[in-house]
């Protein structure tokens, strides 16, 4: 059973969901540190989504009037990309992108990956990168699942029996990891009527589900009612598709904390700091010595500040320069680059 003796690190903060006010945040007895969102903003599949994050200490100093730092405070050691956005568009790399990239690595420095995506593997994600020229290994990148199986590693390592709410990536990763996995749609019978299931659980992971339905809320609810630890990869609502938005990996966690009677899930994923905290654990760096790389103040901006990462807004995506001149408190970058031929140009400087 995973032990609530676990004491999280300072660098996480706690949030919520669906909070009207910045209270104290309810936690699960199995959860010890639930650090949550009000909603995210990357995406799952290979697409975006959208944020209004807000989280719980009233300590978070203002940065509106904080004038940019020319530079990190350290010699990096570690760059951490988004994807989609940042490397690449939909299909097409981003121009400057795998020269940059290259370049870095010709330079020693360690570069990640970081990408909410619960539904693709890393070896696709792998595949796809080198396709498109840009340098990349297993271990760089970090899904908000491969993330959460770190998280559960370090956190709740007592938590070996997994109840799963995501794709077949997701259940495979998890897996990969000797993790004890059931699929919630294993459990889903037709009589079911919320009794205790036969089987108990220490985790609920939550991803994007594409074939969600009641009976999946309805086991997993029941699970973190009865005390397992209750784990989203990624709080985000909703995705665009070329057609529209579809729901994203936040809206089955939102369901499904409602059925449990309100209880707030431990989210891995941007905005929020736990995935990041896990790359500088594995990558065995300081927050001072990395620098995030992002195209979307809302995700990447606001989980680099609130991990102490010096963060970079490339005007290569979602943001354009009148976004960036009009951004201000956890949303405020600490450098602005117009395109990677520009984002090569400051780390000339930091690294020289």
């Amino acid at each position: 059973m995973a032990s609530a003796a676990n004491v999280a690190p300072r660098a996480y903060r706690c949030f919520r969901m669906n909070s009207p006010s910045p209270s104290v945040c309810e936690r699960n007895p199995r959860t010890p540190h639930a650090y949550t969102a009000q909603s995210a903003s990357t995406a799952e599949g290979m697409g975006r989504g959208e944020s209004a994050a807000s989280y719980c200490p009233p300590e978070r100093a203002s940065r509106d009037s904080t004038p940019m730092p020319q530079r990190p405070s350290r010699r990096p050691r570690l760059v951490i990309f988004d994807l989609d956005g940042v490397v690449y568009r939909g299909l097409d790399p981003v121009p400057g992108a795998a020269q940059l990239i290259t370049g870095l690595h010709a330079r020693r420095l360690q570069v990640r990956y970081a990408t909410n995506n619960s539904m693709a593997s890393r070896e696709a994600y792998v595949e796809r990168l080198i396709a498109m020229g840009v340098p990349a290994s297993m271990h760089e990148i970090v899904t908000s699942t491969s993330a959460t199986v770190g998280y559960l590693r370090h956190h709740l390592p007592d938590a070996r029996r997994i109840l799963a709410v995501g794709s077949p990536a997701m259940i495979a990763e998890l897996r990969g990891d000797g993790l004890e996995v059931t699929p919630a749609a294993e459990l889903v019978g037709s009589g079911y009527r919320g009794e205790s299931l036969a089987t108990a659980v220490d985790a609920v992971v939550v991803g994007l589900d594409q074939a969600y339905d009641y009976g999946r809320i309805a086991v997993a609810a029941t699970a973190v009612r009865e005390g397992a630890a209750f784990i989203a990869t990624n709080a985000d609502l909703r995705y665009p598709t070329p057609r529209g938005f579809l729901p994203g990996a936040g809206s089955l966690v939102a369901a499904i904390r409602a059925a449990s009677g309100g209880v707030e899930p431990i989210v891995v994923g941007k905005p929020e700091p736990a995935i990041f905290a896990e790359i500088l654990e594995e990558a065995g760096v300081k927050p001072d010595a990395a620098v995030a790389i992002g195209d979307n103040p809302d995700a990447d901006i606001v989980a680099a500040h609130r991990s102490g990462i010096f963060s970079v807004l490339i005007l290569t995506g979602v943001a354009d320069a009148a976004t960036a001149n009009a951004l201000t408190g956890e949303r405020k970058p600490d450098a602005v680059a117009v395109d990677h031929a520009e984002l090569g140009r400051l780390f000339e400087q930091w690294l020289s």
